[in-house]
């Protein structure tokens, strides 16, 4: 599954291991991520690829806001 702007993705490796991310930007190497909360659309954390774990459930449409983030991976977690 390729990584795309949209998609909710959890991290594998690093600090954050088990964060459950919204995936923002995609370049070459790296992913950009935000969960509207400690890391809000202004302060995007980078990612490399390889520890991201793509969840298929859900999408986000369009450009989302902190809140809408903030919901849409608070209902992912419910679930």
């Amino acid at each position: 599954m390729e990584i795309q702007p949209g998609i909710l993705v959890k991290s594998k490796a690093g600090r954050d291991k088990g964060h459950v991310y919204a995936v923002v930007n995609v370049d070459e190497k790296h992913v950009y991520v935000a969960d509207g909360a400690e890391r809000p659309l202004r302060h995007m954390k980078r990612k490399n690829r390889k520890h991201l774990q793509p969840i298929l459930k859900v999408r986000i449409n369009g450009t989302p806001d902190d809140a809408a983030i903030r919901e849409i991976i608070r209902q992912y977690q419910e679930d």
